[in-house]
């Protein structure tokens, strides 16, 4: 069983992408190549239960165990010591990655309030990218009774697109509401 967005991205994007780019070869056409999700915990440094929620709750976004990022130097100011767990993040590719970007463009994004679009100005200039989501809560896994927290999380959408206008197309394409300008 295929991903609504993989099938999407089959029979709609291809064909439109090659049109309007021109590729003479199919190989040309951009498409996702990897989707990474990021949850910093700043505030969780001496609360290791609360950093084992925050990593139980991506693991639930995602589909799979997150890497837990260390600290690779220590910074007074922000009371950090090297070797604190300060960050997770999953990599998603093949078909973990079009089921999250699925449930992300159909049911999590609608679900933001007073939502107008992702901001169509968050690309790199590389083809990828990024989104930033203020609340975990979007998405429907979530239980709002068992959140201790609400966390942020950034998410990345890494194409092999060379530039910012072909992503763009290729996002739009695969159905991602960007903002009316």
């Amino acid at each position: 069983m295929t991903a609504r967005i993989k099938e999407l991205y089959d029979e709609k994007a291809v064909p439109a992408l090659k049109e309007k780019f021109g590729y003479k070869n199919v190989m040309q056409i951009p498409k996702l190549d990897k989707i990474v999700l990021n949850m910093r915990f700043g505030d969780v440094k001496d609360n290791t239960k609360a950093m084992e929620s925050a990593v139980s709750e991506l693991t639930t976004i995602a589909g799979q165990k997150p890497l837990v990022i260390k600290a690779r130097k220590s910074v007074s100011n922000f009371k950090l010591r090297k070797g604190m767990d300060i960050a997770a993040k999953v990599t998603l590719r093949h078909d973990r990655m079009y089921d999250f970007a699925d449930r992300l463009i159909n049911i999590a994004i609608p679900r933001i309030r007073d939502f107008r679009g992702v901001p169509s100005s968050s690309f790199d200039g590389r083809g990828n990218y990024a989104l930033g989501l203020k609340e975990q809560l979007v998405f429907p896994e979530i239980e709002y009774d068992k959140i201790e927290k609400i966390r942020g999380l950034d998410i990345v959408f890494v194409t092999t697109a060379k530039t910012d206008e072909e992503a763009y197309e290729l996002l739009s394409q695969l159905g991602m509401p960007f903002e009316r300008a």
